[in-house]
C-alpha cells in the first residue's frame, strides 16, 4: 500500500468527532473519532490518534489507532505497532506488527458476501480443532526443546 501513493480525499482531524455512519468516495484518513460505521470505496487510514467505534467496509485499511468493530476489507488490512483492533477481520491479506493488539477472529481468502455463516455447532467444532492443533504444536515444541538441550 505504501509503494503506490494513495490520494487521500477526506481527512477527519485530530479533534473532530463524527457521530453516525460515515461514507466517502476514495481514500480517507481518520485522526479523530468516528462513532458509527465507516464505508469507503478505496482506503481507510486510521492515524495513531484515530478511533472508530463501528465497522469498516473498504478495499484496504491501515490502522495505527483504535478500532472497536468488524473489518470487511477484501484486499489488505495492515495493523501497525500502535494499532488496537477489537473485532473480527475478513480480508484476503493481513499484516500485523508484533506490537499491535488484535482481539477477534480473522477470515482470510474468502469473499465475505459469498461466505456462508457457520452455525453454533460448526463454530464449536472449529474451536475444538484449533485447540487440538495448538495442544499438538505445544507438545511438539516441548519434546523438541528437550532434545536440543541434551545435544548442547
Amino acid at each position: 500500500m505504501r509503494k503506490s501513493e494513495t490520494q487521500i480525499s477526506t481527512i477527519i482531524g485530530m479533534n473532530a468527532v463524527c457521530d453516525g455512519d460515515f461514507k466517502a468516495e476514495g481514500a480517507i484518513r481518520i485522526d479523530g473519532t468516528v462513532n458509527g460505521n465507516v464505508t469507503v470505496t478505496d482506503t481507510v487510514i486510521v492515524g495513531v490518534s484515530g478511533c472508530i467505534n463501528g465497522d469498516i467496509n473498504s478495499q484496504k485499511v491501515i490502522i495505527g489507532g483504535e478500532v472497536y468493530g468488524n473489518l470487511n476489507v477484501p484486499e489488505k488490512v495492515e495493523l501497525t505497532s500502535t494499532a488496537r483492533v477489537i473485532g473480527d477481520i475478513t480480508t484476503n491479506g493481513l499484516v500485523i506488527d508484533e506490537q499491535a493488539i488484535f482481539q477477534g477472529n480473522c477470515n482470510m481468502n474468502q469473499d465475505a458476501s459469498k461466505r456462508p455463516k457457520p452455525n453454533r455447532r460448526e463454530l464449536k467444532g472449529m474451536q475444538k480443532e484449533a485447540r487440538s492443533a495448538v495442544a499438538e504444536a505445544l507438545n511438539n515444541i516441548e519434546s523438541g526443546s528437550g532434545e536440543e538441550g541434551s545435544q548442547s
